[in-house]
């Protein structure tokens, strides 16, 4: 095995920085862009359903295929497909070479739709049943029962886009897939608005619009997979089980669904526990992770994809400096994000949910009840986004053991508090133990990272604990001035609407916050501003 451990590094940290931000610039506007389409679908949502048991029926009806969504089709592309399709391209060359890669296409292709197709089916036969999980009125399943069957064929459409994502961040191309939320979250709003006169309820109009726009988010990126010079076909079944290359897929999938399988039970459970909890708990729930996920998408989603193909290839070549390089630039580039963030939404929480939330049928009960549950789904901010970069680090290695231990262990504790806390703390019970849960499977992912000689574990965890401290540092600096400003912005600009009354403190404070933040950075000379600077200037 030849380890260049004991080379100079190819790059040092500030290009290894400038490459993750030039890579990342296009995929973080566009996720920028399908985030905030996302809340304004929520806020859509909580405009036409506020907390109201309709609201927590297409909270749990959407839930369901969602749950699968994760578990089957990205988790499947990100752990097992990228890194084996990545291994064709480099392995196989000539005509013949490129004949073994489009039969593994054509056989994993086939295996979605087969699989997938055959769950909706018994999913939708057996909707019922799934769903006295959650209700014990009849007349509240009823019509849960209805949302579920006309939205659990996204399934289908939402995998095989999953699948078509994969081919093309694995040939680094990661725009089209990039912009296809964007056109769903853009279809579910405008149905819901022209739909919800002429349809029983709201949740039925939006309902549609899901499984309108996951079909046009599968086909919009076709188009550009055959752009590659791959084709789409069906095989036979035979094929598609046999063949080596989703053999291997398969048998990188099998442990780590098992640990998918207890992180995504959380929701299941944690969904259950909040229903039974009263009305409205299990949507202020979905509305505070929301807005959590807003700003989780626009850091952890995007670094996630893009390194996820380079250190595969960093990997293979054996090239452990570059590899510990990148994971140490992604980590502190996750931490500079998340803690200012974390410390400023948790000083203007009520105000940002009454900005984002308060029209229509989300009133001020609406608001407390959201704003109580957010403020500890924000403090697990930093954890839930490191654990979307380190997973990829294991992927790379074709290690899915050590993220299928942590996820059993981030299932336990999670589930073991939601169930204690749940009755006396209500949502913010089972905000408290999701938040617990990540930070324990952040821990483990540092941990078992010691079993690879190769990758400098004890560096990285240093490096990242100091770089962390630092920034919280400079985050309790940062937000104080914001702390002090609020109640006399909020007094100043009383009495108009909210995009004015909320909207001008929430703008102005943050503006204020990030002032101060940055200049902190800037007299210590921070690395990864520094890159991210140098990037600008040379654009």
């Amino acid at each position: 095995m030849n380890n260049n451990d004991e080379k100079p590094a190819v790059q040092p940290e500030q290009k290894k920085s400038r490459s993750l931000l030039s890579k990342g610039l296009s995929l973080s506007v566009l996720t920028l862009l399908s985030r905030i389409l996302g809340l304004i679908r929520e806020t859509t949502k909580s405009r036409f359903m506020g907390t109201s048991s309709i609201s927590d029926a297409f909270t749990n009806a959407f839930m369901i295929p969602n749950l699968f969504r994760r578990l089957f089709a990205e988790n499947s592309i990100s752990v097992a497909f990228i890194p084996t399709f990545k291994g064709y391209l480099e392995e196989n060359d000539g005509e013949e070479g490129k004949k073994t890669i489009q039969q593994f296409i054509n056989s994993t292709f086939t295996l979605v739709s087969f699989c997938t197709v055959l769950f909706v089916t018994l999913g939708m036969i057996f909707t019922p049943v799934i769903l006295r999980i959650f209700y014990k009125n009849p007349e509240s399943l009823s019509e849960a029962a209805v949302l579920t069957r006309i939205m659990f064929p996204y399934l289908v459409v939402i995998s095989i886009a999953a699948f078509f994502q994969g081919i093309l961040n694995g040939l680094k191309i990661f725009s089209p897939s990039g912009f296809t939320p964007i056109l769903f979250n853009s279809i579910v709003i405008t149905a819901t608005y022209v739909l919800a006169p002429v349809t029983k309820n709201p949740a039925r109009a939006m309902a549609i619009g899901v499984i309108t726009g996951g079909s046009i988010q599968c086909l919009f990126q076709l188009p550009f997979v055959l752009k590659t010079g791959w084709k789409i076909k069906l095989t036979s079944l035979k094929n598609a089980f046999t063949n080596p290359g989703t053999k291997k897929v398969l048998l990188l999938i099998g442990p780590t669904i098992i640990g998918m399988a207890g992180y995504q039970v959380n929701d299941l459970v944690s969904s259950a526990l909040a229903t039974r909890a009263g009305t409205g708990v299990v949507s202020s729930l979905q509305y505070s992770l929301r807005l959590q996920e807003l700003i989780l998408g626009i850091c952890a989603v995007t670094i996630g994809t893009i390194i996820l193909p380079d250190l595969t290839g960093f990997v293979k070549k054996q090239l452990w400096n570059d590899f510990n390089s990148m994971l140490t630039t992604a980590v502190k580039i996750m931490t500079l994000i998340s803690i200012p963030i974390t410390f400023y939404a948790v000083a203007m929480g009520d105000s940002l949910i009454t900005l984002v939330y308060a029209s229509g049928k989300f009133d001020e009960n609406s608001i407390k009840q959201t704003t109580s549950v957010f403020n500890f789904h924000i403090a697990g901010l930093l954890f839930i986004a490191l654990n979307r970069i380190l997973g990829p680090a294991f992927y790379a290695q074709s290690d899915t053991k050590s993220p299928t231990v942590a996820g059993l262990v981030n299932f336990a504790v999670n589930i073991l508090l939601a169930a204690l806390l749940v009755g006396k703390y209500e949502g913010k019970g089972i905000a408290f133990a999701l938040t617990a849960a990540s930070f324990v499977n952040t821990v483990m992912l540092f941990i078992f990272f010691r079993k690879n000689k190769f990758i400098q574990a004890k560096k990285i965890i240093l490096e990242s604990l100091l770089y962390g401290a630092k920034t919280a540092v400079f985050s309790a600096a940062a937000v104080i001035p914001v702390i002090l400003m609020k109640k006399r912005l909020l007094e100043i600009f009383a009495g108009h609407s909210r995009f004015i009354s909320m909207g001008l403190p929430v703008g102005i404070t943050a503006a204020l916050f990030a002032v101060c933040g940055i200049f902190l950075l800037v007299i210590t000379r921070d690395s990864i501003l520094k890159g991210a600077l140098s990037k600008i200037r040379h654009r």
